[in-house]
Parts: structure tokens; C-alpha cells; sequence
């Protein structure tokens, strides 16, 4: 009885030996926290490291990333061309009426005009957005993409990481209103105008009652000053688009070489 007692008492020596030992030893990352120092955490050129492997080719995270700069960049792509759409709308209607009666005065197509020149402001100001995002899904398709699917090629911009980086952390618009101005112009607004003028030009000569430059006139402005108000202004506009400049919007095929031999 006593025997059996005390042996009941007592624990295990194995049991005893093993509760010693897992209390002496150190957490399982204890190692790994020791090495780490938690100041230059911040710091570790091994940070990001893994969003573009090498061998395994671009990971989710990066494939992610371009599919929403995509999403943004077509957003912003139908934005500028619901502009344009009401532009073409607008225009089609003022040339409409100006016709339809030839006692409706010309002076309603540079009425026309002014609103071309509005909606050319607005979608100007949608283009800087646009190419913000435009010119990151650029990075993407040159220094990631390209490299991936051929590796005998190098990235486009050795320093493309840290300029992307630069630019997450601070968003910024990239070229001036008067680029993007002169762009809406070259792609869109100056063959508009160029419609605008022209019929205009027709309706003060060929249907005017008077001769130009009097048929030009609008109440007590004379035709000779609106005529050069007109051609001042349309100078203006072409000085604007093809002036040479540094063109800043990245890949926006301003040449004529679409489509070259493969």
C-alpha cells in the first residue's frame, strides 16, 4: 500500500526530464528574430524581391497590379471619348441648322466653335489623367512583360522599379496642358475645326446676301474683324499641334510607321 502510493506520487523521471528540456529551449524563432535587426527592417534590399522571380516568371501580386492599371487606363479612355462623341454631336448639329434656312445666321457656327474649343479644354485635362495611368501599364508591358515572354531582351529602364515606386508614392501628372492639348488636336479636334472653317467660309461667301468681307460681320462688329478674329484663332490652333517640342506622353504613336514588316 505504501509502496504503491509513493509510486503514484512521484512523476515519471522521462516526463520530468522532458518538461525541463522544453522549458529551457528557445522559441522556435528566436534564431530568426536575432538576426533580423528591426531598425533597417525598412530598409532590406530583400523587400519586394519576390514580386518578380526570375524563373517562375511574374507573380500574382504583379499580374494583379497590371490588370487594374489596365481597368484604370481604359476608364479613363472612355472618358475622353464620351467627350469627343458630344463634340462630333454638337458639331453636326449647329452645321444642321446653319444650313437649313438661309436666313439663319453664320456666326451660329462660331458658336460651334467656342463649344469645340470648351469640350478640346475638357478632354485635354481628362488626357493628363489618362496618362498616368497609360504610361505605368507602358512600364509594365516594357520592363516586365517584354523580359518575360523574351528574355533575350532587357528591361527598357534599368531603373524602372524605383521610378514605379516613385510614382505610387507620389502620383503625378506627367505632361502640360498645352501636350496635351496640341494631342486632342492631332488625333481628333484640329480636322473638326478644319470642318468648322471651312463651313463656315462657304456660308459667309456662297450663301451670304452680301460680299465678304461685310457678309462676315455680327451686328456692329465688322467682317473684316471677325474674319481675322477667325484666322488668328485658327492659326493658333495649328501652331499648338505642330509645333516641334519634346513630346513627355510615353509610346503614343505620334509617327506614321504603324505597321512595320515582321
Amino acid at each position: 500500500m505504501t509502496d504503491d502510493s509513493s509510486s503514484d506520487a512521484d512523476p515519471p523521471p522521462d516526463d520530468a526530464e522532458t518538461v525541463s528540456a522544453d522549458s529551457d529551449r528557445p522559441p522556435r524563432d528566436a534564431d530568426s528574430r536575432e538576426t533580423v535587426d528591426p531598425v533597417n527592417v525598412a530598409g532590406d534590399p530583400e523587400v519586394g524581391k519576390g514580386l518578380l522571380d526570375e524563373t517562375m516568371g511574374p507573380s500574382s501580386a504583379m499580374a494583379h497590379l497590371y490588370r487594374g492599371e489596365i481597368h484604370r487606363m481604359k476608364f479613363w479612355r472612355e472618358r475622353l471619348d464620351r467627350t469627343t462623341n458630344w463634340a462630333v454631336i454638337v458639331m453636326a448639329a449647329v452645321l444642321t441648322w446653319a444650313f437649313s434656312s438661309p436666313t439663319n445666321p453664320h456666326y451660329v457656327i462660331l458658336v460651334g466653335a467656342a463649344a469645340l474649343t470648351v469640350f478640346l479644354v475638357v478632354e485635354a485635362r481628362r488626357y493628363r489623367g489618362y496618362d498616368i495611368w497609360r504610361s505605368r501599364v507602358r512600364s509594365l508591358q516594357q520592363n516586365v512583360w517584354t523580359p518575360g515572354l523574351d528574355p533575350t531582351r532587357d528591361p527598357a529602364d534599368p531603373d524602372w522599379r524605383r521610378d514605379l515606386a516613385d510614382d505610387y508614392d507620389t502620383p503625378t501628372i506627367k505632361i502640360t496642358m498645352e501636350e496635351a492639348v496640341a494631342h486632342r488636336l492631332r488625333r481628333i479636334y484640329l480636322p473638326l475645326f478644319a470642318v468648322l472653317l471651312s463651313a463656315w467660309v462657304i456660308r459667309i461667301t456662297a450663301f451670304g446676301v452680301e460680299r465678304w468681307p461685310e457678309s462676315a460681320g455680327i451686328g456692329m462688329i465688322s467682317g473684316a474683324l471677325v474674319s481675322a478674329v477667325v484666322a488668328g484663332y485658327t492659326l493658333l490652333l495649328v501652331g499648338i499641334a505642330l509645333r516641334p517640342r519634346t513630346w513627355h506622353a510615353r509610346e503614343e504613336m505620334r509617327t506614321t510607321d504603324f505597321r512595320r514588316e515582321r
